[in-house]
């Protein structure tokens, strides 16, 4: 049987999220290790992971963006290299990376394949929609972060042939969605106290905030506040009116899947997020730069709005692993023949 290595990234819990239902299909077909690399994920995975590592993470600001100081400060660059060395990918007959840099250079440095499988192979695919301002440096970051061979991605459309639409979890497919009359709102990079100054402008709407900066509920007037919980923000996010969060990928592709009423806002020092604000404002979602006063008559626009758009998720994971494990096999075999 076919040994595979799944690298996933834990810089926040889309990556996490995506290989809940990817997993299990890749162990229908082959002997399956997991690896984990990152320190900002929330969610744990319902399955054994054999490697967990730093890796690379981006540290979350208080203020709309990535804190970048911290970033830098706390990426362990000799830890970086000595779990780059120590991974015994040559032990696998394929190595699937979803945006994990361990896994990568790892597969780099000793010329072996390594298949990129995430979202950002598709935001980086030359059919994508481009953000307004190329943000060279993050370009070159997003480029060479964790560089694979062969890449397959996910995004909002199918914008070339090796890219799919979005893995919708069965958490979220299976949700009973009703409207309770709240809006369900994750900005990780904002906290608490900024979103309850944001948030408070708009206080006949009942928000629920779920927060990475919070252990504790928090009640204050229309703002309820809680920690970050898997189950319980499904359930919020099923029964809500809409959904404010940033530009990442599997939390709006949820909303949107669940057919409520999004906002955007993307992260600061983010190229990949303004990359997916482009494909978001290109199927009609209203996009806003920050959470300021300013942006106030667009956030109210949006409250008003009855606004609905209609996206086609299919539950096809299973064949997008059989075909990219059915192409890798044929590369194989045509690579004997030569």
């Amino acid at each position: 049987m076919m040994k595979i290595l799944y690298a996933i990234q834990g810089t926040g819990n889309g990556h996490l999220c995506r290989a809940m239902d990817i997993v299990p299909c890749l162990k229908k077909r082959a002997e399956v290790d997991v690896l984990l690399s990152g320190t900002q994920a929330d969610i744990e995975l319902p399955f054994e992971v054999k490697y967990r590592m730093r890796g690379l993470s981006f540290i979350f600001g208080k203020t709309g963006g990535v804190d970048l100081w911290k970033t830098a400060t706390q990426s362990r660059i000799r830890t970086f290299v000595q779990e780059i060395n120590t991974l015994p990918v040559a032990d696998y007959d394929l190595v699937i990376s979803d945006f994990e840099p361990v896994s990568a250079w790892a597969c780099y440095l000793i010329n072996k394949d390594c298949i990129g499988l995430s979202h950002q192979s598709a935001a980086l695919n030359k059919g994508a929609p481009l953000a307004d301002e190329v943000d060279k440096m993050g370009k070159f970051f997003l480029e060479n972060y964790a560089p694979c061979t062969v890449e397959y991605g996910f995004h909002f459309e199918r914008y070339s042939e090796n890219i799919y639409k979005p893995v919708i979890r069965q958490q979220i497919r299976q949700q009973h969605v009703t409207d309770n009359g709240h809006y369900t709102v994750y900005l990780p990079s904002y906290d608490d106290k900024q979103l309850l100054k944001h948030l408070s402008r708009f206080p006949e709407i009942r928000w629920e905030v779920f927060s990475k900066h919070n252990k504790k509920p928090l009640i204050k007037g229309n703002i309820s506040i809680h920690p970050i919980h898997n189950e319980k923000f499904i359930v919020s996010m099923a029964s809500s009116v809409g959904v404010l969060c940033g530009a990442g990928f599997e939390t709006p592709a949820e909303a949107l899947f669940l057919k409520k009423k999004l906002l955007v806002v993307p992260m600061k020092n983010q190229y990949e997020q303004h990359l997916n604000a482009a494909a978001l404002k290109e199927i009609g979602i209203p996009v806003i730069k920050n959470l300021k006063p300013k942006h106030d008559v667009v956030i109210q626009s949006w409250l008003d709005d009855k606004q609905s758009i209609e996206v086609c998720y299919e539950d096809d994971i299973q064949e997008i692993v059989d075909q990219i494990l059915e192409n890798h096999k044929k590369k194989e075999n045509d690579e004997c023949l030569a």
